[in-house]
């Protein structure tokens, strides 16, 4: 009888409910209806409009016989690994740094996390003032005396992803650092306590016991930083437009962004959209399911 007067499930939070129906509605028809006209009209010959032409997999055809789309595959390849290992080595190491309780704490953290305030415009029109061999790092080397130093990485398309990798590094690496000090101050000081009495190294500590209770704090932060390495496109568009000589930092975003407003190209353009949905969807089904799936069987 003590339930006489409590309303059915569906009822209850009644408020909450349609308070979130905005929400639901925005997800199902901008991300969900949006991911769903994009893969469909992939399949199309789209051009300055959609079309319901079907072709069947002749836009993936021709996507993965163009040297472009190989090249901007190529270049976020490299470019992704070698953000990932620096990234998360980086802002590890200077997160173990950071929870040693130094001076200042704060204003280093404030410091190293301000670029991560930046959007990727800012960050590549600094960076290539920087690298700009006239008036940057290399032009003020030379005025000091040494005429023979050379570091102009932005036109050479041999070291052209190196000054991208550079920038990215500066903007995200404060970023990984605070997830990484957050995970750090989690751990239970009675474990460093037990280490230091069974004369365990600080270093095998963080080896051993350490960075594997981590595991939550280094998925969710290959997650974010790769998600971020998937959709670059702002970082190249301010620093080199894709060049130089032509595609040697060409990026999959750029080539979407170019058939589809430039060559008025929908089909093609969806095309190269659904693929890099794809390689998302990648990266977030494992996460998904160490994070969620995992735990079915702990």
């Amino acid at each position: 009888m003590a339930t006489q007067g409590r309303p059915p499930r569906l009822m209850r939070n009644l408020n909450a409910k349609i308070a979130a129906i905005p929400m639901v509605l925005t997800t199902l028809v901008v991300f969900v209806g949006g991911t769903i006209w994009t893969v469909v009209y992939s399949f199309t010959n789209s051009k300055l409009l959609p079309r319901t032409n079907f072709v069947g997999f002749d836009q993936y055809e021709r996507l993965w016989s163009n040297s472009r789309w190989l090249v901007s595959i190529e270049n976020l390849a490299f470019y992704g690994v070698m953000s990932l290992v620096f990234t998360v080595s980086m802002g590890f190491l200077l997160a173990v740094l950071m929870d040693q309780k130094i001076r200042f704490e704060d204003t280093f953290r404030t410091i190293m996390l301000y670029p991560f305030a930046l959007s990727f415009i800012v960050t590549g029109l600094v960076w290539q003032w920087i690298l700009n061999p006239d008036f940057g790092l290399q032009g003020i080397v030379q005025s000091l005396g040494w005429t023979g130093f050379s570091f102009d990485p932005l036109r050479n398309p041999d070291t052209v992803l190196y000054g991208l990798l550079i920038a990215g590094l500066w903007q995200g690496t404060g970023f990984v650092m605070c997830l990484m000090l957050a995970g750090l101050r989690g751990i239970d000081d009675d474990i460093w306590k037990a280490a230091r009495v069974d004369g365990i190294p600080t270093w095998k500590t963080y080896l051993v016991v350490v960075i594997p209770m981590m595991r939550p704090v280094f998925i969710t932060t290959l997650v974010i930083v790769a998600a971020g390495i998937i959709k670059l496109y702002d970082l190249v568009v301010a620093m080199t437009s894709g060049g130089p000589g032509g595609n040697a930092s060409q990026v999959p975003a750029m080539y979407v962004y170019d058939y589809m407003f430039q060559a008025q190209n929908l089909g093609q353009g969806f095309a190269a959209s659904t693929m890099m949905l794809l390689s998302v969807l990648i990266v977030l089904i494992p996460w998904a399911y160490l994070e969620f799936g995992g735990k079915k069987h702990g």
